[in-house]
């Protein structure tokens, strides 16, 4: 069995370096640690993610739906800030729910990128492992 420390990136496919880059940096305020002509490398706290150019950027979810999104931590007082500032940059906050049970218990707010990636903030409550 292979044993793992954690994760060190995941890429989230973009088809605008440039317009994603200034999306997640300007309007979202994740930092900007690096570039090639292909990568954009971001930081988010203490991890990492890369907007990676893609001519096809994944788009399987069906309208109004987001199972396939990549989710970010919040503190309490931040989530309520993402609640009120990003619509005000115009970024549609287009799902909104409050999961008292699950696996991951929490407030969590969704948003596309520009390319159509969903995004979530949760203000995480706790991780519950299920058998």
């Amino acid at each position: 069995m292979l044993k793992t420390e954690g994760v060190l990136h995941f890429t989230i496919p973009v088809k605008n370096l440039d317009r994603s880059e200034k999306f997640y940096s300007e309007t979202l305020g994740f930092r900007k640690i690096g570039r090639t002509d292909r990568i954009v490398f971001m930081r988010a706290g203490d991890d990492f993610f890369n907007l990676t150019y893609s001519e096809n950027p994944i788009t399987l979810n069906a309208a109004g739906r987001h199972e396939i999104h990549s989710a970010f931590r919040v503190t309490p007082q931040e989530y309520e800030q993402i609640l009120k500032l990003l619509p005000e940059k115009g970024v549609e906050i287009f799902k909104q729910e409050d999961r008292p049970v699950g696996v991951f218990v929490g407030r969590s707010a969704y948003i596309r990128d520009p390319d159509g990636n969903v995004i979530e903030f949760i203000d995480l409550v706790r991780a519950v492992e299920q058998a």
